[in-house]
Order: C-alpha cells, then sequence, then structure tokens
C-alpha cells in the first residue's frame, strides 16, 4: 500500500510554515502536538492514539459538537514508512472506537471510495522555515 499510484485519485497541499522542521515534524508525530491542531474547523481531537514507529498503530477521534450532541469520526491506520523530520507516511481508514475498519458502502459512500487511504508528509527545510507537502491518497481532489 505504500505505493501512491495505486489510488486514483488524491488531494495535495502545500504550505510554508515560519518553523523549523523538526516542530513541524512534532505537529505530526507527537499526539499531544497532534490533538491541538488536526482536524477541520470547528472539529477536536479528544483521542490521538499514535505508536510511531513502521507498523505501529494509530487510533484517532475528531469530534465536533451539534445542536443535537457531539458527533465522533474515529479513523484507525498504520505508518508503513517513517524518516524523522523529512518524511511520514501512513494508511487512515473509517473505524469504530475500536479500530475496526468500516465499510464506505455501509457508511452510504460512493461505490469505489477506498476502504483504506494513505497519507504522505514530507517536509523540507528553508532556512529555518518548513514547507510541508501533505498527499491524501485515495480522497478525491475535488
Amino acid at each position: 500500500m505504500s505505493e501512491q499510484a495505486t489510488f486514483k485519485d488524491a488531494v495535495v497541499i502545500e504550505r510554508i510554515f515560519e518553523a523549523p522542521v523538526e516542530l513541524v515534524w512534532q505537529m505530526w508525530a507527537d499526539p499531544v502536538h497532534f490533538k491541538h491542531w488536526y482536524g477541520p474547523h470547528g472539529f477536536t481531537v479528544p483521542v490521538a492514539n499514535m505508536d510511531v514507529q513502521v507498523g505501529g498503530q494509530r487510533l484517532i477521534c475528531m469530534e465536533m459538537q451539534t445542536p443535537d450532541g457531539s458527533q465522533k469520526m474515529w479513523t484507525v491506520g498504520e505508518f508503513v514508512e517513517i524518516v524523522p523530520n523529512v518524511r511520514l507516511v501512513y494508511t487512515e481508514s473509517i473505524s469504530d472506537e475500536n479500530g475496526n475498519v468500516l465499510s464506505p458502502a455501509a457508511l452510504g459512500m460512493p461505490e469505489g471510495t477506498p476502504a483504506t487511504t494513505q497519507v504522505t508528509v514530507v517536509l523540507e527545510d528553508l532556512d529555518g522555515r518548513t514547507k510541508m507537502t501533505m498527499t491524501h491518497a485515495g480522497v478525491p481532489a475535488d
């Protein structure tokens, strides 16, 4: 699963941060940092269990408060490549709170939606600033 060529679609996000590579790496690799920034606007991350080593598991919960209560979305995955301060690759699947992968079809997602996607984060040092390129393969670009 480590080759992005197996995926039809991808979302690519590039950003320049006024921060050193080591700090941006920690934002992705340290659960305490990760919980403070990850997810769409309006969501919090109450759970970020991450065993950051090749073969290590990750279980993430994003939560949003709605007028009807809280809405939670769980994802599970595995770290497949780690080059500290340079490259982080992990798989991601929608799951329940126990890490059991849920079928995209059972969740009402379009036919052909992959059960597992792959996220690749590449960091580049720009003299104290950091260029981050994040590619989420398996997610339609639109």
